[in-house]
C-alpha cells in the first residue's frame, strides 16, 4: 500500500447551479464565452435597496425538477441548489453506492458561508414585521448549516464522515480540501464535496450595502473603474476518488486534484494580506510538486473591490516571481458574481474546463488599465492556450485563505 499522504485524488464528476444556467458545462460554456450573469435584481424589495443589481439563479429554476416531493418542504434554498448539483456530479461519476461498502467510504462535505439565509429572513419577517406567533416547524433542519451535506448523505446512503465547513468567501474550497485529505489520508475512498449558497434576502443585502463593497454597475475585478463586488448565488459539487478506485472502475477522470494550500493573515478581519495569500499558493504549489513555471493559468479570487484585486495581484507576484508575468489570470466572478462559500466552487468548475479543453475564461468588464494591478488578467475575451496546471485562489473576510492546485487528469 501506498504511503497515505501521497494517495492521489481526482475529480471524476462535477454538478452545478448558477446565473448562467442549471448544470456545470452550461456555467462552463458562459464562462468561456465571456457571458454574464449578472442582472437586475429580482426580489420583492428591491425598490428599499440601494443597489439593483446580483448575480442570480434564473427564474426559470425549478427545485421540485430531480427533489422527492417530500423532500422539498425540508429545504432551504442553499439545499436545493446543493441537491440538484450533486445529483449532476454523481451521475457523471458513474458512482453505484448500492454496491458493497463504498457508501461507508464516501465523504460528504459542503462549504457555505451564511447556510439557510432565506430560511431564516422568511421566519424573521412573520415574527417581526406580521407579528407571527408561530415560525414554520421545519426552520431548524432548514437552515442549520449542515443541512445540505446531510441532505446530500440521505439522499444517496452515503455513511462516511459527513459536516458542513463554514469560512465565508473560502467555504467551498475549505470542504474540497477537507475531503480531498479524507481520502488521501485513507478515511474515504470517495467524497461528495463542494460549496452551495443563496443569500440574496433582504436583510442580507442590507449588511452588504452597509460595508459599502457592493457595485452598482457591474463587476470589475482587476479594472481600474471597479466600484465593488456582485453577491451571487447557486452551488458547485464535486465527486473526488482516489486515483486507483477511480482507474479500477474505469472512470472517466476530468482533473486531478494534486495539491492543496490554507493559511490564515492574521491581521485585520477584512483587510487582506498579501503574504498570507502567497503562503497558501506556495503551500499548494509545494504540496502538488509543482514548481511556478508548471502553473498556467490562475483562477483569482478577483472581487472587484479596491482593495482585494490589488492584494491579490502583489501575493501572485510573491508567490511566482518573474514567471507571474507569464500567467493567465482572470476572475469569473465578473461574470457568476460573488457567491461567498459557494464562489470556489464555481470557481472550480472553470478551472476542471479550462484543463480539459486548454481555454482560459475571460475577466469580464475589464476597460481601464490600473498600475497597481498589473499582471494578464486575460481582458473580456477568453483566450486559447494549453493549461497544464493551475490554481483556484480563495481569500475570505477573517483572512482565510485556501487554494486548490489541479493538474490535467492523468
Amino acid at each position: 500500500m501506498a504511503n497515505l499522504s501521497t494517495r492521489r485524488v481526482v475529480v471524476t464528476g462535477m454538478g452545478a447551479i448558477s446565473p448562467l444556467g442549471v448544470g456545470a458545462e452550461t456555467l462552463w460554456q458562459g464562462l468561456r464565452e465571456g457571458r454574464s450573469g449578472i442582472g437586475p435584481l429580482r426580489h420583492e424589495d428591491a425598490d428599499r435597496l440601494r443597489v439593483k443589481i446580483a448575480a442570480q439563479v434564473p427564474a426559470s429554476f425549478d427545485p421540485a425538477a430531480n427533489i422527492d416531493e417530500r423532500t422539498l418542504p425540508m429545504l432551504d434554498r442553499t439545499s436545493e441548489f446543493a441537491l440538484h448539483a450533486a445529483r449532476e456530479a454523481i451521475t457523471q461519476s458513474g458512482l453505484d453506492f448500492s454496491q458493497g461498502e463504498l457508501g461507508l467510504r464516501t465523504a460528504v462535505i459542503v462549504g457555505t458561508g451564511v447556510g439557510g439565509e432565506t430560511t431564516q429572513d422568511e421566519q424573521s419577517r412573520r415574527l417581526y414585521r406580521e407579528n407571527a406567533q408561530r415560525v414554520h416547524p421545519l426552520s431548524i433542519v432548514r437552515l442549520m448549516t449542515n443541512a445540505s451535506a446531510s441532505q446530500i448523505s440521505i439522499a444517496y446512503g452515503l455513511r462516511g464522515p459527513t459536516f458542513a465547513v463554514a469560512s465565508a468567501c473560502a467555504s467551498a474550497n475549505h470542504a474540497i480540501i477537507q475531503a480531498a485529505q479524507m481520502i488521501r489520508y485513507g478515511l474515504a475512498d470517495a467524497a461528495i464535496c463542494g460549496g452551495t449558497e443563496a443569500c440574496l434576502t433582504y436583510g442580507a443585502l442590507r449588511a452588504w450595502e452597509a460595508m459599502r463593497v457592493l457595485a452598482d454597475d457591474t463587476c470589475r475585478p482587476f479594472s481600474a473603474n471597479r466600484r465593488g463586488l456582485v453577491l451571487g448565488e447557486g452551488a458547485g459539487i464535486f465527486v473526488l476518488e482516489l486515483l486507483e478506485h477511480a482507474q479500477a472502475r474505469g472512470a472517466v477522470i476530468l482533473a486531478e486534484l494534486a495539491g492543496t494550500g490554507m493559511t490564515a493573515d492574521a491581521t485585520d478581519i477584512v483587510m487582506p494580506s498579501a503574504v498570507g495569500a502567497a503562503a497558501a499558493m506556495t503551500q499548494a504549489l509545494a504540496d502538488a510538486g509543482l514548481a511556478p513555471q508548471d502553473v498556467d493559468y490562475i483562477n483569482a479570487h478577483g472581487t472587484g473591490t479596491v482593495a482585494n484585486d490589488a492584494t491579490e495581484s502583489k501575493a501572485i507576484r510573491l508567490a511566482f516571481g518573474p514567471h507571474a508575468d507569464r500567467l493567465a489570470v482572470s476572475s469569473t466572478k465578473s461574470m457568476h458574481g460573488h457567491a461567498l462559500g459557494a464562489s470556489g466552487a464555481l470557481e472550480l468548475v472553470a478551472v476542471i474546463g479550462a484543463l480539459r479543453d486548454d481555454a482560459v475564461p475571460p475577466t469580464a468588464n475589464l476597460d481601464v488599465v490600473d498600475p497597481a494591478c498589473d499582471l494578464d488578467y486575460v481582458p473580456n475575451v477568453g483566450r486559447q492556450m494549453p493549461v497544464r496546471a493551475a490554481l483556484s485562489n480563495s481569500f475570505a473576510f477573517g483572512g482565510l485563505n485556501a487554494v486548490l492546485a489541479l493538474k490535467r487528469a492523468p
